[in-house]
């Protein structure tokens, strides 16, 4: 990877730019532009076709293609005599990312990163790939082969060219925003869900087929929906046995907290090893919900020390989350998580060490290209009868060890992290947070969410007051995308949730409304990726199955639908309802492609329920009434809380519907209601939790 420090070489266009992916590539001796109407109007200008390159920080095989291509003096003099060359971050536009990758897949029936896309000048593709070495080998075409061929092409057989680009162009355009059918939504959907994915299931290593394995967390929280919805053992025990074998696996930091991207085996041993904000952020409420089904401690375990990584690594100095660390540090790999068994040695003696790296799996040979990934093969209490030590002793005595090579760790070359704040990811973290905050008690977790969305709404929107996208070196830039609205306006429905601060509430709506005037599709059919005010591009698309990271409509579904009941807002629960009907026919023919619409689904099944809680002037503790909810998997609800000391007329707006009339008497009490009907009130929270069943 590039130095985006070194000034030895004249730097390029992309010096300009803030994010760090681009940066890597400023003093390539490409002559790249970033996206935008220059390039395109050079090409046009000197009639040469365009090359599109598409990466992002943490990505291996980018890193790869720059050093062995991008770097290449002889490679880049030919890209640059023969194409207008832009590159791009995928988490800064993943509009254009969208739209390319489905022409990729289109023409070579797979696709990833770097996504290599040669264009007209006016933006349609007409050959692409990935990933190509400089030169052919093991049944690969080189680099330079491919652009010397493509530049031939060009300027000998331009018919040719533009038919294959205006196919691949009216494909991408079908591809992007389809009909899709429709189908009831019942609970037979979410059976059938259940049963495609108790037969996917891997048995043996937990999750869902073979390698590569990725996490699948919307899956997993279906699955226990699933299991409370149905009385389902076989569902529970999958989605629990998936989180355990993750969290036993190499895929897991044990040392530092936080899950790696995937695993490339299907055993979870070996992670491609860079961490994603998101991937962290849907793990964190999969663990919650299977701590609050269980009550088993080592769910919420898993969620502290994930939460632990996200504040001392991911956490920026203005309180929002940073995106990515890399894969590889000193141009290796994994160098920085793996061990050798002297190293351990070295650093815990001889005993500590016997007993770590029994638990750990570490061993003179390794477990991995001759290093240790660190992983836990045996329970806990396994591991203590082979080492006759009492379970207690064992696990006081791991975490002693896990701080000194953490602190041991922390002193090698770190890999790299892409710092920049995007709403999408960061709205997912919001979530998560709020959601630890009241299910572990942990105060903190309710400050870090309060604090990272105040960044994001006070410093990450234009001067008409609509959402920016990414922010970086105290810029913010482009325009939100239909996931930063829905993923934002989830989380601040999830901390309203736990704080009660009415002005989380009050910004949801102010969103969801931008939201619905900016990305609906006139048609009812949905929403767009991209706001109607957006550039337009080859295609505009909907983004609607759920890849990595849930579907903007799924989410955006999701969020309506839960802050329409805490407000009483019918008008945002029906589109919300609207949008989930648009997914009907996707979550029963592919519901492994539609986790987060099967959730919302659930919601909208229900019972779902309003939990309207009310202090006391006198007696009675309203957080015990609570606590009494939040411990529980109650998935399908909604809470809310009278503000202490506020008459009816003070009431903010978004809280008057359900609040209005309810208001304090001598004792604290919750009021269960449905569809705003409402029971009598409880006040003692013994009877509340039997109440909940």
């Amino acid at each position: 990877m590039t130095d985006p420090h070194d000034t030895t070489r004249k730097p390029n266009r992309l010096a300009s730019e803030t994010s760090p992916y681009l940066l890597q590539h400023a003093h390539n001796p490409v002559d790249w532009y970033p996206w935008g109407d220059e390039a395109f109007a050079r090409a046009e200008e000197e009639d040469k076709p365009v090359f599109l390159s598409i990466g992002y920080s943490a990505c291996h095989w980018c890193h790869v293609m720059e050093r062995e291509s991008f770097e290449n003096e002889e490679i880049a003099e030919l890209m640059n005599r023969s194409f207008v060359n832009i590159k791009v971050d995928r988490e800064e536009r993943p509009d254009v990312d969208q739209i390319y990758m489905s022409a990729v897949q289109l023409m070579t029936k797979h696709g990833g990163w770097p996504m290599s896309v040669f264009l007209t000048p006016d933006g349609r593709p007409f050959f692409g790939g990935t990933y190509w070495p400089p030169e052919s080998r093991m049944g690969m075409p080189g680099f330079r082969d491919v652009i010397s061929r493509l530049a031939q092409f060009w300027n000998e057989q331009r018919d040719e060219v533009l038919r294959s680009a205006e196919s691949v162009t009216e494909a991408v355009g079908r591809i992007a925003a389809p009909d899709m059918a429709q189908t009831s939504l019942t609970d037979q959907t979410l059976r059938n869900a259940m049963k495609e994915l108790l037969t996917a299931a891997d048995r043996r290593h937990g999750g869902f087929g073979g390698a590569p394995k990725f996490p699948h967390p919307m899956d997993v929280r279906v699955l226990l929906r699933c299991a409370r919805r149905f009385e389902n053992d076989e569902a529970r025990e999958i989605a629990c046995f998936t989180l355990d074998k993750m969290a036993d696996g190499g895929i897991y930091d044990h040392l530092g907290g936080g899950f790696h991207r995937y695993s490339t085996d299907a055993r979870w041993l070996v992670p491609h090893f860079e961490k994603m904000l998101y991937d962290n952020a849907l793990l964190v409420p999969a663990y919650l919900e299977a701590f609050q089904l269980t009550g088993e401690g080592r769910y919420r375990t898993t969620v502290v020390e994930t939460l632990a990584y996200i504040e001392r690594e991911m956490t920026s100095s203005e309180g929002a989350f940073f995106s990515t660390q890399d894969a590889d540090s000193e141009g290796e790999e994994g160098k920085y998580f793996v061990w050798s068994a002297q190293e351990i040695r070295d650093i815990l003696g001889d005993e500590e060490a016997r007993i770590f790296s029994a638990f750990y799996d570490v061993t003179p040979q390794g477990n991995w290209e001759g290093t240790n990934i660190l992983n836990r093969p045996r329970s806990l209490e396994e591991a203590a009868r082979s080492l006759d030590l009492e379970p207690a002793g064992l696990t006081a005595q791991l975490e002693t060890s896990r701080q000194k090579l953490l602190e041991a760790r922390s002193q090698r070359v770190a890999p790299g992290r892409d710092d920049k704040i995007l709403v999408a990811w960061n709205g997912m973290m919001i979530a998560a947070l709020a959601q630890a905050a009241r299910v572990l008690d942990q105060p903190q977790y309710a400050q870090a969410a309060t604090d990272a969305a105040e960044f994001i709404l006070g410093s990450m929107r234009d001067d008409e007051g609509r959402l920016l996208h990414s922010y970086k070196d105290g810029r913010a830039r482009f325009n939100a995308y239909l996931d930063d609205y829905a993923c934002l306006i989830d989380g601040l429905v999830e901390l309203y949730q736990t704080t009660f601060a009415p002005q989380h509430l009050e910004a949801a709506v102010t969103l969801a409304e931008q939201l619905r005037d900016d990305f609906a599709d006139a048609d009812g059919q949905g929403f767009f990726y991209t706001p109607h005010h957006h550039e337009q591009l080859i295609a505009r698309s909907k983004d609607t199955q759920d890849s990595a990271t849930p579907s903007g409509n799924a989410v955006a579904a999701t969020a309506l639908l839960k802050l329409g009941r805490l407000c009483g807002r019918t008008d945002l629960q029906e589109l919300g309802y609207q949008t989930l009907q648009q997914l009907s026919g996707l979550i029963a023919e592919h519901p492994r492609a539609g986790g987060q619409a099967l959730i919302a689904l659930d919601f909208v099944l229900g019972p779902t329920r309003e939990y309207v809680f009310v202090p006391g002037k006198t007696f009675g503790d309203v957080d015990a009434l609570q606590s009494a909810l939040q411990h529980r998997f109650v998935p399908n609800k909604v809470v809310m809380r009278r503000p202490a000391d506020t008459s009816d007329d003070e009431l903010p707006e978004p809280l008057k519907p359900l609040l209005t009339g309810r208001e304090p008497g001598d004792t604290a009490a919750v009021y269960v209601c449905e569809q705003g009907a409402c029971q009598l009130p409880i006040t003692d929270p013994e009877a509340f939790e039997k109440s909940l069943g």
